[in-house]
């Protein structure tokens, strides 16, 4: 290791224990930062973690196929913490009772607009084909968009980015946006976030209120099961 200061690195950049490190200490230290500003919309986690990382590989030259096959473990903990949003939702299944009709009707016109407004957008933009069936399902966690993508034999890696960064533009414009239009219930404010950026803004509503992350969590789901049936349909109708 004296011939070569670098081989330390060169020994460490091969450990998947490294890039596990590396993503949970940027987590921490960003999310210890947006506790600071006491969750600033501009101080989201997420985001800051998200390019710090992506500056980190640049400068190191790590591929991101090396990335992930460290911090693939915290990819796979996607899957039970979704599961684990089950657990608000029955501690509060009494006022998601109450509130039903009125959820229902928000998420199918929030899916339909979510979906056409993008595909129209692309369409006046003059964006490809493939590009405009691998936006339509942005709205929707990354796992089921990207399965939509490929079912629309368009590009899943561009569905993914574009999920993430419907996710983190909406969890940073929610809370100054339902502040600005007056809307106090939580629960219409959760369901918002969760229906327009999904797991993302899903950690946002839970970050403000309980209740708000209940009904986010509940509108992730519902959304990403309705979408993968509209977003088909909507394909057929407006695409030309």
């Amino acid at each position: 290791m004296s011939a070569n200061p670098f081989s330390l690195w060169v020994y460490l950049a091969q450990s998947p224990l490294l890039w596990l490190t590396v993503t949970l200490v940027i987590y921490a230290v960003t999310d210890a930062v947006s506790l600071r500003t006491r969750r600033h919309p501009l101080a989201n986690p997420v985001l800051h973690a998200m390019w710090i990382v992506a500056a980190f590989l640049l400068l190191t030259g790590t591929p991101y196929t090396t990335y992930f096959a460290g911090a693939q473990f915290v990819h796979f903990l996607l899957g039970p913490a979704t599961v684990a949003l089950a657990v608000p939702l029955y501690q509060n299944r009494g006022i998601v009772l109450q509130a039903i009709v009125p959820m229902l009707a928000a998420l199918i016109v929030g899916s339909i607009t979510a979906i056409v407004s993008v595909v129209l957008l692309a369409e006046a933009f003059g964006l490809p084909q493939d590009v405009v069936l691998s936006l339509a399902p942005k709205s929707v966690t990354a796992g089921v968009a990207m399965g939509i993508s490929e079912s629309l034999h368009a590009d899943p890696s561009l569905t993914a980015v574009a999920v993430v960064l419907t996710g983190i533009i909406g969890a940073v414009i929610v809370t100054p946006l339902m502040n600005s239009t007056g809307i106090t219930d939580f629960r219409a404010r959760g369901f918002a976030a969760g229906l327009a950026a999904h797991g993302i803004g899903t950690a946002r509503a839970f970050q403000v209120d309980a209740l708000a992350g209940t009904f986010s969590g509940i509108a992730m789901s519902l959304n990403a099961l309705v979408t993968s049936f509209l977003v088909p349909i909507a394909i057929t109708l407006l695409v030309r």
